[in-house]
């Protein structure tokens, strides 16, 4: 299996950032066309010089273009954030491009889990990646499974209250 781009994520977080750019193009039309042409009286209406006017439109034509490229670019990072996985081990982006095997997690911070659907990752050599359910369809069930695997490990290491009592006591 592997995580794939939740297209939900990337269709919101897209249509802000053409928002965002479509408002860049808004400020910059404002100052470079249609302020220029307009009088003094107009901008003493509104309390403030004209070369001032101007400038906040460009100055807002930065602010929205600068969003929408940060945003733009958030989605083409989670897009190319890879992980594939089958019973034993998984590979990808996330974890540095080298295999990592189930039974090398050491364990997990899932107090997001619930709420949020973000789970931490930590690897015995020191590795840690992020799996949210938001970003990636199929975290889900990797989370699932990377849980288990720890539970299945720290039920095998625990010794039964069943087990007969040592001899030696």
């Amino acid at each position: 299996m592997k995580l794939q781009l939740n297209r939900e994520f990337a269709r919101r977080h897209l249509g802000v950032a053409l928002l965002m750019a479509g408002l860049c193009g808004w400020f910059l039309y404002d100052g470079a066309i249609v302020y220029p042409q307009k009088d003094e009286a107009y901008f003493e209406q509104l309390h403030t010089q004209k070369q001032r006017a101007i400038d906040r439109q460009f100055q807002f034509a930065g602010l929205t273009g600068l969003a929408a490229i940060i945003i733009a670019l958030g989605v083409l990072r989670n897009k190319r954030r890879t992980l594939e996985w089958d019973d034993k081990q998984m590979c990808g982006t996330l974890t540095d491009g080298k295999p990592l095997a189930f039974d090398e997690v050491e364990g997990v911070d899932a107090r997001r889990w619930k709420s949020k659907g973000i789970l931490v990752v930590y690897a015995k050599d020191g590795r840690h990646f992020i799996l949210d359910t938001w970003h990636h369809v199929g975290a889900k069930e990797l989370a699932e499974k990377i849980m288990d695997d720890i539970r299945a490990r720290t039920a095998a290491a625990t010794p039964s209250s069943d087990a007969p009592a040592s001899a030696d006591a």
